[in-house]
């Protein structure tokens, strides 16, 4: 298993952007991953990894909040 902190590409109208954006982790070239330590999470948040999840073609992405008593209830999974 592999996983990264990368810079994506994004393309835009026939036009590339090499750096993008940078996701926190890229699992297996398939899983994005998206690491807070909030209150908690908000609408920006969620909207923040669909973005990144529409932008690379990626379908799955975690968001991870780490400021949760138990970290279940930190983990929420995305899927486009």
């Amino acid at each position: 298993m592999s996983y990264s902190r990368q810079q994506l590409p994004v393309v835009y109208d026939n036009t590339r952007l090499d750096r993008g954006f940078r996701v926190d982790l890229l699992v297996e070239q398939c899983v994005i991953v998206e690491l807070k330590a909030v209150e908690a999470i908000i609408p920006f948040h969620k909207a923040q990894l669909l973005t990144y999840l529409k932008l690379s073609g990626y379908r799955v992405g975690l968001l991870i909040n780490f400021n949760v008593p138990l970290i279940k209830h930190g983990i929420q999974r995305l899927v486009l």
